[in-house]
């Protein structure tokens, strides 16, 4: 067996550990465990040093989703931005809503979610959790490989891009001389002075001072429509989780406007299904797809920003409901549609510490660098959310000012059904997440997989209709079998869309954590 072939083994920890996919990242989280801080820290300094060492993935300009698990419950975080009050259906002109420029970006809630967090649960100083960070940015960093190849990505993607507003991208993300591969030092000055406003301000700055100003200025003076006032009005908000049961398990999400509820719903509906006892049996993989793709229709269907528009949770997830959901699933694929209940870039990150406090974190800017747009002198690259509203008339995601999108992030949290916690996880990359979250719930609780084995077994992810991509490690017996029952298999042999994830469980009696990271990626667990 060649050294390559080695599988990654899980890591186990007892004081404290930080799971995430860039390693420079996961140090610098660890680095403040070390330093006394908490679970919280730990996770805002690994997302605050991940808009430095990966902004492939995220920004300072994106958004944020958290649950923590601290003293015995469960608290949830939706960090995520609204439209600006300019932008509209008129705003469009009857063109299709872009993914690029200035029309998509919405107002970045990032900054002030770590704020919030540490607010609320932190234990060291904001300028302490923020400091390593900083020095990432300010002193550089080498490139790590899979980072490295998205970023020349993100460059030939960016060549087609004209008109001034993408002008401070190629200055800061592709400066002359730059060639992103592995090992290519690369630093942001005005990055870790931003990172420094906002460590300072308690982010205050960043939504109603300097940078809120520079935002402002750059909109007006390029063609945005994102003003200082949409900056000052933004405000995080705290919620409580929402959860079905899987088994003897409960899987926990964020309520809408993210698209945890796919995830449930598809779950809900597995929880009456008898699945075969062999991990990889086609049977069984059927019938994951199939609840996967009830899940999401629903979801698209139904999730969109509850201040605007009431989201059906409780029935959605009402087991009559389920039920009727799962006398659909046959022996064949489905096309499926919405029922009715009343009758490509994102980090994610997992924290744990010695006293049992644990963090399930994600922020992104979508689509790998967002907007395109980077406002002059800051670092700040804006995020592209609003791609995802609707422009379907009578919608309930449908495009509105001052409105959440539908989003795709969403951290995951995994507890016993009698309300011990297991920990958090997640799974990156768009609307492979709830897909994602399934096949770690399943292949945790269902077919007792430790949590590398969880995210280097072989994914499957369903694209529309009846196809489904494959990875080709899935073989090609299990994709045979699964034509044969009706799906379109395309054997997709590009790792990054199947998501990247990270997974760390705590044993109750001991404490002992036990990690996994993604093989897909750079990756990392690191614990002590």
């Amino acid at each position: 067996m060649s050294i390559q072939s080695l599988p990654r083994q899980p890591v186990y920890a007892r004081q404290g550990m930080v799971a995430t996919s860039q390693p420079l990242a996961a140090q610098a989280g660890l680095h403040l465990l070390r330093e006394g801080g908490n679970a919280v820290d730990a996770a805002i300094a690994t997302a605050a040093a991940l808009t430095v060492v990966e902004p492939t993935s995220n920004g300072i300009g994106g958004d944020l989703f958290a649950l923590v698990w601290d003293d015995g419950t469960l608290h949830g975080l939706n960090a995520s931005g609204r439209s600006p009050q300019g932008l509209s259906l008129a705003a469009l002109s009857g063109a299709q809503m872009p993914t690029h420029g200035w029309l998509p970006v919405t107002v970045p809630g990032a900054p002030q979610g770590w704020a919030a967090l540490h607010e609320r649960f932190g234990r060291l100083p904001f300028k302490q959790v923020l400091a390593p960070a900083i020095h990432y940015a300010r002193t550089g960093y080498p490139l790590s490989p899979v980072l490295a190849e998205n970023w020349r990505r993100g460059i030939q993607a960016h060549l087609s891009r004209t008109g001034p507003e993408f002008d401070e991208w190629r200055r800061v993300f592709a400066p002359s001389g730059f060639q992103a591969q592995a090992g290519e030092m690369w630093q942001s000055p005005d990055h870790a002075a931003t990172l420094e406003r906002i460590a300072s301000s308690a982010a205050a700055d960043f939504y109603d001072g300097e940078l809120a100003r520079k935002m402002d200025a750059y909109a007006r003076a390029t063609g945005g429509l994102l003003r200082l006032d949409d900056l000052g009005e933004h405000r995080s908000e705290w919620v409580t989780p929402i959860s079905t049961a899987y088994q003897d398990h409960r899987l926990w999400e964020i309520p809408p406007n993210g698209q945890g509820l796919a995830a449930l719903v598809a779950l809900g509906i597995l929880n009456g299904l008898d699945l075969p006892d062999q991990h990889g049996d086609p049977a069984g993989l059927h019938l994951q797809i199939e609840a996967m793709k009830l899940g999401f229709v629903d979801a698209h269907r139904y999730v969109a920003d509850p201040q605007h528009q009431p989201v059906p949770v409780e029935a959605l997830l009402a087991e009559r409901y389920l039920a009727s959901r799962r006398a659909q699933i046959s022996a064949q694929a489905l096309d499926p549609q919405a029922g009715d209940p009343n009758s490509h870039g994102t980090v994610y990150l997992a924290a744990a510490d010695r006293d049992g406090q644990m963090v399930s974190l994600i922020q992104s800017n979508y689509m790998g660098f967002g907007s395109g747009i980077v406002v002059p002198g800051t670092g700040i690259a804006l995020q592209n959310r609003g791609h995802n509203f609707s422009l379907e008339a009578g919608h309930p995601n449908l495009l509105a000012p001052r409105k959440r999108p539908y989003h795709t992030i969403i951290p995951g949290f995994l507890t016993r059904a009698d309300g011990v916690p297991r920990g958090p996880f997640g799974v990156m990359g768009g609307f492979m997440q709830p897909q994602g979250h399934l096949q770690v719930v399943v292949n945790t609780v269902k077919y007792g997989m430790n949590p590398q084995q969880v995210l280097d077994a072989p994914r499957w992810q369903w694209t529309g209709k009846t196809t489904v991509e494959v990875e080709h490690e899935l073989g090609g017996a299990a994709a045979r079998a699964l034509q044969a029952r009706g799906h379109d298999i395309r054997v997709q042999l590009n790792p990054n869309a199947f998501g990247r994830g990270q997974v760390i469980w705590r044993d109750p009696e001991s404490g002992v954590l036990t990690g996994g990271s993604e093989s897909r990626t750079d990756g990392q667990v690191a614990g002590f």
